[in-house]
């Protein structure tokens, strides 16, 4: 699909990345190995998404709740974010994009810190996108740190203040957010951003996501009229 065919846009969409587990159980694969289908398939979303004039494109892809999975499958996706990342900058240069990653440092090891350390300073001159890993976030937390901030800057707490204080304040609100497996929540996802945004529940595991799907998301918003209470 080309830009010139949508009327609109839109300039921020966000993703809860939803299905990795069930999709390796349903082909007999161990956990990991949806993940890394997933990873597959987040790339090529993200690439998509950039080449159809999407200014900002964010990932829910490790919640503070996921510390609670097994030992096991935390350690390997602590892993493969290390080896991941590190390969995914070269693509993300490729397309002039900016990554940034949102949530808290603290409580992550250490390898997994540097690299998105390291990742976030080789592309922060990108320009033409910013993509928003969302690890070790949660929403609830993002606003309680946003206020806590406010009280340490010595400023009332307001909704402007706040949103100045947000992570990663420069990405606007999210026009659009898409959930794959089936599931309809939040899952305590950008809960600021997301006030007056479209949602679009697929029943597709993620890791089968594909480019022309993303086109069909573009389509759908295309016939959303927003409304945002003035309406």
């Amino acid at each position: 699909m080309e830009t010139s065919t949508l009327k609109v846009v839109p300039e921020h969409i966000g993703f809860i990345v939803d299905g990795n587990r069930r999709w390796a159980k349903k082909h007999g694969l161990p956990g990991y190995e949806g993940h890394l289908a997933g990873h597959a398939a987040l790339k090529e979303v993200l690439r998509t998404a950039v080449q159809r004039g999407i200014k900002y494109v964010s990932f829910y892809v490790f919640s503070s709740e996921n510390w609670k999975r097994s030992q096991d499958e935390v350690s390997h996706i602590m892993n493969m974010a290390v080896r991941l990342i590190k390969d995914d900058v070269k693509e993300l240069l490729k397309e002039n994009t900016r990554l940034v990653v949102i949530g808290k440092r603290q409580g992550l090891p250490d390898k997994v810190a540097q690299a998105f350390d390291d990742a976030e300073a080789k592309t922060a001159h990108c320009s033409r996108a910013t993509a928003l890993f969302c690890f070790n976030y949660g929403g609830q937390q993002e606003i309680a740190d946003a206020a806590s901030q406010c009280a340490q800057d010595g400023v009332p707490i307001t909704p402007e203040s706040i949103r100045e204080r947000l992570y990663y304040p420069q990405a606007p609100d999210i026009d659009l957010v898409v959930r794959t497996s089936g599931e309809q929540r939040l899952s305590n996802f950008m809960l600021w951003r997301t006030s007056y945004s479209e949602f679009l529940f697929l029943d597709t595991l993620w890791p089968d996501l594909r480019p022309a799907d993303v086109d069909v998301m573009l389509e759908e918003y295309n016939k959303r009229q927003r409304r945002f209470g003035g309406s």
